[in-house]
């Protein structure tokens, strides 16, 4: 496992520096994992998850933070409410491009939260690069419990310290990271924000639908309404478990998604 770096990216004329990490690059005959963080989230806050699964399914990784987060350069200017579709579109292949991955190479993705979404958004705007992909606790719509918790969440960030405290661990700049997350979410009209109609009839490759039954930004009609828009979806409601399944029931996430992996190297 190499060290997490920096590494320069161009990205609509401006420059930017991605914390990335390699996970078992000496592997180069096997596949490839590219694994997507949540809103809050990180390279850091994968904490072992990503080698555990790389070792498991015998394939090579790549994780990174995402501007605006980690050590990565923050962001800029606010986050338009389409923002995942911009980054599927935009963002994620220029992260590619300037970490040297080969664009005829199939990928495996691994999303969770916000970077689910995005590994769905990038594998329907690219189907030819994806191989499978992994979405666990994803959004394809605004539910009532989604905003509730992300104003809980910012009541936390901004009138407590604990928040605060554990992004400052993994983030050098941790407004940029919660602010462009939840500032994106409560703004007036995100309420209809929907992929749906991004994802129909675009998916071409195998899906693990996972999400814990208790999770809290989030029902289980976010993964139900990813196998009615796609019938080659496989279906993981997690009991007792909550948004972070890679936390809470690493495991099970790895043993379902195993299978997965072998039917998309058949």
């Amino acid at each position: 496992m190499s060290a997490p770096f920096l590494q320069p990216m161009q990205l609509q004329g401006q420059t930017l520096q991605i914390e990335a990490q390699w996970l078992r690059a000496e592997r180069v005959a096997r596949p490839l994992t590219i694994f997507l963080h949540e809103g809050l989230g990180s390279l850091s806050q994968w904490r072992d998850f990503p080698l555990r699964l790389c070792e498991a399914l015998d394939c090579r990784g790549l994780i990174y933070s995402r501007p605006g987060y980690g050590n990565s350069s923050p962001r800029r200017d606010p986050w338009p409410q389409d923002y995942l579709q911009r980054q599927a579109k935009a963002q994620l292949p220029a992260c590619l491009d300037a970490l040297r991955v080969a664009r005829d190479e199939r990928l495996f993705l691994f999303g969770h939260s916000d970077g689910a979404s995005l590994a769905l958004l990038f594998a329907a705007a690219f189907p030819e690069r994806v191989r499978g992909v992994v979405a666990m606790a994803p959004h394809l719509f605004v539910e009532p419990c989604t905003i509730e918790g992300l104003r809980q969440a910012r009541q936390a960030y901004e009138h407590g310290r604990s928040l605060r405290t554990a992004l400052a661990r993994h983030h050098a700049d941790t407004d940029s990271a919660f602010y462009g997350w939840n500032d994106a979410w409560l703004l007036p009209g995100f309420e209809r924000w929907n992929i749906e109609d991004d994802l129909r009839a675009r998916l071409a490759c195998p899906v693990l639908a996972l999400q814990g039954e208790e999770d809290e930004y989030g029902s289980l009609a976010q993964i139900e309404a990813i196998a009615r828009l796609h019938a080659d979806t496989v279906l993981c409601a997690l009991p007792g478990c909550g948004h972070a399944p890679q936390r809470e029931q690493p495991e099970m996430v790895i043993e379902q998604t195993q299978a997965l992996f072998q039917r998309c190297q058949a």
